[in-house]
């Protein structure tokens, strides 16, 4: 029984995380679109690096992706949350039934892994070189986010919850 809480705790405490994340996103729109504008703009990157032809300086791409990111954390919150109460009311259930309840936690984490690891490890961190900047640069913050629910999905998938 223990380790079943362990797993419903760890799983509401990222949909709490990512509800947060997407909820200072929306109310505060303004302070994280400027980096993710600067991250397109590659504005802040290494003078003269070979990689620039790859900025966007388009506005409507920046509020698009910075919307698609907005959209991504929402549905991860929504997803653990969900799958966070269905293990809860598994709690008691056979190992099968408490099996099955992971589906939406498995998928809410995995989204968010792919979230902060593809969004702005890979296409934020290395397409645009968010890591050459020193004022711009989320590949340390984005590490920690994405490394904890990676490590939050390997748990729970873990057959050891009988």
């Amino acid at each position: 029984m223990l380790i079943r809480i362990s797993k419903v705790s760890t799983v509401l405490a990222i949909a709490l995380f990512a509800s947060l994340v997407a909820f200072n996103n929306i109310t505060d729109y303004n302070t994280n679109f400027v980096f993710v504008q600067h991250v397109f703009l590659m504005d802040t990157t290494f003078p003269g690096n070979g990689i620039m032809y790859r900025a966007i300086n388009t506005p409507w791409v920046h509020h698009l992706g910075y919307i698609s990111i907005i959209t991504l954390e929402c549905t991860t919150a929504i997803l653990c949350w969900i799958g966070g109460v269905r293990l809860l009311r598994a709690l008691r259930a056979n190992s099968a039934d408490f099996r099955s309840a992971k589906a939406f936690s498995i998928v809410g984490l995995t989204l968010g892994f792919l979230t902060w690891q593809v969004a702005f490890m890979s296409i934020g961190g290395e397409w645009f070189g968010m890591w050459m900047s020193g004022t711009w640069n989320g590949v340390e913050s984005a590490f920690r986010f994405f490394i904890t629910q990676l490590a939050i999905l390997i748990y729970v998938t873990l057959p050891n919850d009988d």
